[in-house]
């Protein structure tokens, strides 16, 4: 089995409401989401997957959406009306219908890439240096 890993990197804001910590401010990261993807052969090329296409895939699916948005949980009435606000003055949303933890964003991140990427087997997602959440099913 040989695995290849991308790294592809966002910046964007959010909230985790009815958290106990600090967290429960608006507060930015700049994220990193590593995309690992594995096959039991490489083909002719001696390749997994082409990096370059990976980065394609990954950008446009994750980094269009979330890069310098407001990720708010579409279920919070308190981040929903924040997003009113954001996107009333022209700024980018990004509407989620779950907590944005680095968990659920991982597993939202995998299940988006799936379909799109032939043997994904993980997305890691980093908010910090030294903070991160792994989703493989």
């Amino acid at each position: 089995m040989t695995t290849v890993t991308k790294t592809i990197r966002f910046d964007a804001a959010h909230i985790l409401t009815d958290h106990g910590g600090l967290c429960k401010n608006l507060h930015g990261h700049t994220y990193r989401v590593d995309v690992s993807v594995s096959c039991e052969s490489t083909g002719p090329g001696g390749m997994v997957m082409d990096f370059k296409d990976l980065k394609n895939i990954a950008v446009e699916s994750i980094c269009g959406r979330f890069d310098h948005a407001f990720i708010y949980n579409t279920a919070s009435a308190g981040e929903c009306e924040i997003a009113a606000v954001v996107e009333r003055h022209g700024m980018r949303t990004a509407p989620v219908p779950f907590r944005s933890t680095a968990e659920n964003l991982a597993r939202h991140f995998y299940e988006t890439l799936e379909p799109l990427v032939p043997g994904i087997v993980s997305v890691k997602v980093w908010e910090t240096a030294d903070s991160c959440a792994v989703y493989s099913p």
